[in-house]
């Protein structure tokens, strides 16, 4: 009976997520562990089987790390961004897009649904810019557009997983953060959610008191607090300003490390995470 009130209590929300467009930014824990790289897959996969359009945009920030270390190059981060020379965004863009990508892919492939790989470069599907800020962080580039001409013909018969790398109009390659990646390709798709999956259960109020998580929040209680917000948090909470601006309906933030976390946010009363909107 517990399994039927489950299935009873997903209902209205399939209903009303049928034929509707999520975009998920794949990162952190659940890019690592191996039971966690299966559950994000099947559940992919059931989003589709249920008739949600989900498009799934990847980082692979501690892959990259690794590859640096193991290479001797120096790893450093501002504000949550991997600054980048040209030998970083050589670096990120062989583990994003040989390595991450096709892994995704794989995986989504094996649990039933055909799923394509593709970066900022293929099709042209982002046009990037050098990010101008206060502080130089090198070769990562802000998105000035994303063709969602690209991703809508992949995404009749395709799931589309995109890695977060792109190249300016000189075809210059940048790094790409992928929360960003997400807010834009969920722009240019019209999307109605956008999901954001890290390492910790949501935004908190104290960084350091994980009871302290903010279930649901306005982003106009977003912006007033973004101030008082550093590290890895800064960059999804701007994404998800993004998002909601651009006319997204609800923005998520869940931890990656709870199994099926996606499903839970998505079709459960309580969720699981933090919940943004408008």
């Amino acid at each position: 009976m517990r399994d039927v009130a489950t299935l009873l209590e997903a209902l209205p929300y399939i209903r009303e997520f049928h034929g509707r467009t999520v975009v998920i930014k794949y990162g952190g824990a659940a890019m690592t562990d191996a039971s966690l790289k299966e559950d994000f897959a099947r559940d992919v996969v059931l989003l589709k089987y249920v008739g949600m359009n989900p498009v799934v945009v990847h980082g692979g920030g501690p892959d990259i790390t690794h590859y640096m270390e193991r290479l001797g190059m120096e790893v450093r981060f501002v504000d949550g961004l991997r600054v980048s020379d040209e030998a970083t965004v050589e670096v990120a863009k062989m583990v994003l897009v040989g390595k991450q990508n096709k892994d995704i892919v794989l995986r989504i492939n094996r649990h039933g649904q055909p799923a394509v790989g593709l970066c900022g470069d293929d099709g042209r599907l982002f046009t990037v810019r050098k990010r101008v800020g206060e502080t130089d962080v090198g070769m990562v580039g802000d998105i000035e557009r994303v063709d969602a001409n690209v991703l809508n013909h992949i995404a009749e018969d395709y799931i589309p997983v995109v890695a977060s790398v792109g190249a300016d109009r000189e075809g210059r390659s940048y790094n790409v953060n992928a929360d960003a990646a997400a807010a834009s390709v969920a722009e240019a798709l019209g999307a109605f959610k956008v999901v954001f999956l890290t390492d910790v259960e949501g935004w908190r109020s104290d960084p350091a008191d994980p009871a302290t998580r903010i279930s649901e929040a306005t982003a106009a209680e977003v912006r007033e607090r973004l101030p008082e917000v550093s590290g890895g948090m800064r960059p999804k909470l701007e994404a998800c300003l993004h998002a909601l601006d651009a006319g997204v309906d609800n923005a998520h933030i869940l931890d990656g490390r709870q199994p099926h976390s996606l499903l839970l946010e998505l079709f459960t009363n309580e969720g699981s995470g933090t919940k943004l909107w408008p």
